[in-house]
């Protein structure tokens, strides 16, 4: 379990950095801004890395098999929402306004509620082709 922590943390990060230099690319030449923020870009880049890691290391509550999977996904949803609001919030990502926290809490639980039920459906999927073919053996 140890060696899958830290695996994903440093894919996270890995990721994050490549979300971040992406984002810093788009800025400079899609927004057709020629000079960046360096405050402003650290404060980002150091929180895209961040949520890198914690989106990349919070799936393993799915790997506890003590857990029943309402509990793991209660886990990881309360996890990365405490985490993604408090980074959001606190770098400025969300404005802080009644209208802006609202239309952000919704876009959060569209998100999690789609991507969730598609890796419930594929891993649903892969147990019944593998069930299948043990049976056939």
């Amino acid at each position: 379990m140890v060696k899958t922590f830290l695996f994903r943390s440093i894919m996270g990060i890995f990721f994050g950095a490549f979300l971040t230099v992406l984002a810093a690319i788009c800025f400079v030449y899609l927004g057709q801004q020629p000079v960046l923020d360096g405050e402003v870009f650290v404060k980002n880049a150091l929180g895209t890395l961040f949520c890198g890691w914690f989106f990349t290391v919070s799936p393993l509550y799915f790997e506890v098999k003590s857990l029943k999977l309402s509990q793991q996904t209660l886990l990881h949803f309360c996890t990365v929402a405490l985490l993604y609001f408090v980074l959001a919030f606190g770098i400025g990502w969300i404005p802080v306004q009644l209208n802006s926290i609202l239309f952000f809490i919704a876009l959060f639980l569209v998100f999690y509620a789609v991507i969730w039920s598609a890796f419930y459906l594929y891993f649903r999927h892969v147990a019944k082709t593998l069930n299948g073919e043990l049976k056939n053996l």
